[in-house]
């Protein structure tokens, strides 16, 4: 039998019993007691294998990192350093090496180290991690005075300032690598920024500059409020408790809010989903009430942690630099805003956005000191409903707005000083509010900050380079800070149910009204936040060869002033929801309505077959550059009608043409491929007899070869010959793109010409976040406006060959494709099709097709 079974059995149960009760209730006052008892349940447990070991008495045991400052999370590694007086033979260290396998074997997961005295020293003068494990060393078991001499001589040889730099580096390092931002859908709770670890390192530094190694000591000290005291504490308790749930429900070490674990940790503090009165539509998930919590707490200890490390710092090093007054209320202290005095907001709250407005436009500014952000935090409650009233502050936070420089730094600094929100209460109201829709990779309102980045960027000769057309229009613009309103606003109004586009549409009004913001100026604000979704349905989801589309949309403009603002705000908006919607696709699209919408706001009606003269001259004229033998087009052109021109462009039809002219009628396929001219991408020309399943073997290669299809441009010719473009991506684009292009043309073409049944789709593993929010597929099947062709829309979640999945449905019922936009969100797809087939006469057959769409789309578990 194992001797050491009845430690092992009884060290699980003591720690399942003190587990027992953790997963349930909102109150965090338990959660420090629990890591203390779980600390303490591993002291005597490494205590009695410490006595069974039977190691010298001049070794000492020492508890180490968060097992040392008796923090010990569930599935935390417990931490220890076995302490040597001198070198050890190697009989000792085989016990040693012993004593530590029977750690693992009585259930505890020790992260160990053997050093001796001088070792530790030497170890933790090159290494600050070594340095700041030593700093919570804890004796455990064994030789006290030895563990006392490795205190005395670590504490001489530290020094405090070397220290707060080391650390200070490694957090700015960590923070860039969780992006600098609190506000992560999966935020780790003890790393990213605003998590326990920006606690530790205030606690840290403060221990080791000799001010304290409590919250309540550095208080006593001096550096932190009595109000500081009890925020840090009670956001300290709430991420503990958040953690250690964590741990408990995954049943390991687990410091990130996943997706899979949200909802169950949000039920363990007793929150629910809420739904609309009639109970079909869901309002609010439990897991965003958590998660706003938790937001909440990180911004507080970004904040507090903020204030605390200056304020130690400048004990260590107290500043020698003048202080330069700004005016009457304000110091610069060697680039940081200083308050002339800490009760400056209560006497002055007027003095509260004058801080942000000196920011932008005194030049060498760079941040706030420790002693104004203190002043901001400490005095909150004074930003109320009188000080949002009062004229002279709306006046104030209008010229923060239509500053010239430093807008985008201002607004983050009023969102993570929590002043942008108590001004601007409905944007309080976004703040950590998370975005379940598959598409937002941000909160509400890290979004909205985003978009106001990449709208002043627009007006930015540094960034001209990213965004080309869009600074060319902003080069033209005369009030750019109606564009950072609206982007301001657009958002605004999510999470309050019905349409965020009509709320925050009235917010902006109302925000006009109140700080006399009138006529023309304010019509655009309210314009531009009710329909900044409208300019980028138009363009992923409609023909925009048709020239009702265009006419439709230009209406609802309005005016050339409303389209180039619109379209600013689209492209801010889509770039700044997540890293993978935007494509250079969705640029050539977007770009392409605004200059056909402007033609027909200037004043030129839709002519289609002008249009389609135009291009025909422009495609004989590159066809001629390129040395087609005279009126060799004519072959191909016989057999193409007024929607193929209306839907190519003139460089499309010449590369079709020279390539096709001498394969009209070809009995084998014809694939040809390019760079895609939109920058991105292939664009693959596909020539062959039509046949019902053609779509979908295309699609299935696609699938196979790992592409993506952006978009598919669908024709019929009159000799029954489909000529097919797809714009196409994948993830591994080589540098030599013609084995790329050798490759599609090659094994495409094999496959078009292979009459076998088409392959079944290949099952992919869903991404966790897909599993965690799933969205119901959607599917609408409906005759166009002209009754001519029928349009499929689908909703659905994003997954490589689910455009094969679609097309194999419409292969098996004979449906002609003519048109495929595909649009692809974030982790959504909003894809359009238009079709032809004898089938979609018959409405039994309708429903049939539909169904069998919703049962190819439905998300596998």
């Amino acid at each position: 039998m194992n001797t050491l079974e009845p430690l092992r059995s009884r060290y699980r149960s003591d720690k399942a019993a003190l587990l027992g009760s953790l997963t349930q209730g909102r109150s965090t006052r338990s959660a420090r007691r629990l890591l203390r008892q779980l600390s303490l349940l591993a002291d005597r447990l490494l205590q009695s294998l410490w006595q069974r070991a039977e190691l010298p008495g001049t070794l000492a045991l020492v508890a180490v990192g968060g097992y040392g400052r008796a923090q010990l999370f569930p599935y935390s590694d417990v931490d220890v350093l076995v302490l040597l007086p001198e070198e050890a033979e190697e009989p000792l260290r085989e016990r040693i090496a012993a004593f530590i396998g029977h750690c693992w074997d009585a259930g505890l997961e020790i992260g160990s180290s053997v050093r001796t005295l001088p070792e530790c020293l030497a170890e933790s003068a090159k290494d600050v991690t070594v340095q700041t494990a030593l700093l919570e060393a804890r004796l455990v078991a064994g030789d006290s005075a030895l563990f006392e001499r490795l205190r005395t001589d670590f504490n001489a040889q530290l020094d405090p300032q070397a220290f707060l730099v080391a650390k200070t580096l490694e957090m700015n390092q960590r923070h860039t690598k969780y992006e600098n931002t609190p506000y992560a859908l999966e935020p780790n709770c003890k790393e990213s920024p605003g998590g326990l670890r920006d606690l530790h390192i205030v606690l840290w530094v403060a221990q080791a500059a000799g001010l304290g190694k409590s919250w309540r000591e550095l208080a006593a000290n001096g550096l932190a409020t009595p109000f500081e005291l009890r925020q840090i504490e009670r956001n300290e308790a709430l991420l503990f408790l958040i953690r250690a749930r964590l741990h408990a429900l995954a049943g390991r070490h687990e410091d990130r809010l996943v997706f899979d674990l949200q909802t169950a940790v949000a039920e363990s503090f007793g929150y629910q989903s809420s739904f609309s009165p009639d109970g079909k539509r869901l309002q609010m998930r439990a897991s965003e009430t958590l998660m706003r919590r938790y937001y909440w707490a990180a911004k507080a200890v970004t904040q507090l942690s903020q204030i605390l490390l200056q304020g130690i710092a400048a004990r260590l090093a107290p500043s020698t630099q003048e202080l330069r007054p700004i005016n009457a209320h304000f110091f610069d202290k060697g680039g940081l805003i200083e308050v002339a005095s800490d009760d400056l907001y209560e006497r002055a709250p007027q003095a509260i956005l004058e801080t942000f407005l000196l920011y932008e436009r005194t030049p060498g500014l760079k941040d706030l000191s420790a002693r104004t952000l203190r002043a901001l935090y400490n005095t909150r409650g004074v930003m109320d409903g009188a000080f949002r009233r009062d004229p002279a502050n709306r006046a104030c936070f209008l010229q923060i707005l239509q500053q010239p420089e430093g807008i985008t730094h201002a607004m983050r600094l009023m969102n993570q000083t929590s002043v942008l929100g108590r001004y601007l209460w409905p944007f309080r109201r976004i703040v950590g509010q998370m975005q379940h829709d598959l598409f937002h990779v941000y909160t509400v309102d890290q979004h909205i900050l985003m978009v106001l980045r990449n709208m002043r960027r627009f007006f930015m000769a540094e960034h001209a380079h990213e965004y080309p057309f869009c600074s060319q229009l902003a080069g033209g613009w005369d009030k750019p800070w109606l564009l950072y309103l609206a982007a301001l606003f657009h958002d605004i109004g999510k999470g309050r149910g019905g349409d965020h586009s009509e709320i925050g549409a009235v917010e902006v009004r109302r925000f006009c009204r109140q700080h006399g913001v009138v006529g023309e100026d304010a019509r655009l604000a309210e314009f531009l936040v009710r329909e900044h979704l409208t300019m980028s349905q138009v363009a992923q989801k409609q023909d925009l060869s048709d020239p009702d589309v265009i006419a439709t949309f230009a209406r609802r403009v309005g005016n050339e002033r409303n389209l180039t603002a619109l379209y600013l705000l689209t492209v801010a908006d889509i770039r700044g929801t997540s890293p993978k919607v935007w494509n250079a696709w969705k640029g050539k699209l977007l770009e392409d309505l605004y200059r056909a919408t402007l033609r027909v706001l200037g004043g030129r009606a839709p002519d289609a077959a002008a249009e389609i003269e135009a291009r025909k001259r422009e495609a004989l004229i590159l066809l001629a550059l390129s040395a087609l033998p005279h009126e060799a087009h004519k072959r191909l052109w016989e057999t193409l009608d007024l929607s193929y021109f209306m839907r190519h462009e003139a460089p499309d039809i010449a590369w079709h043409t020279r390539h096709l002219s001498r394969h009209v009628g070809a009995p084998a396929p014809i694939v040809r491929a390019r760079l895609s001219l939109a920058g991105e991408g292939l664009e693959v020309l596909v020539y062959a007899p039509d046949q019902a399943d053609l779509f979908a073997r295309i699609c299935g290669y696609f699938d196979r070869a790992g592409f993506s299809i952006l978009d598919a441009r669908i024709h019929t010719t009159t000799n029954g010959y489909a000529l097919d473009t797809f714009q196409v991506i994948t993830p591994s684009m080589p540098n030599h793109y013609r084995e790329l292009t050798h490759m599609v043309e090659n094994d495409l073409a094999q496959a078009l010409a292979s009459d076998v049944p088409l392959p079944e789709p290949r099952r992919k593993r869903m991404s966790r976040r897909v599993q965690s929010f799933p969205m119901a597929p959607r599917v609408s099947l409906r005759p166009d406006e002209k009754a001519q062709r029928w349009v499929l829309t689908i909703s659905a979640t994003d997954r490589t060959g689910l455009l094969y999945l679609v097309a194999r449905v419409l292969a098996r019922h004979h449906l002609n494709v003519q048109l495929a936009k595909v649009s692809t969100l974030g982790e959504r797809v909003e894809d359009i099709f238009l079709l032809q087939g004898p089938e979609l006469q018959s409405s039994t057959r309708q429903i049939q097709i539909e169904t069998e769409l919703l049962q190819a789309l439905a998300v596998q578990p």
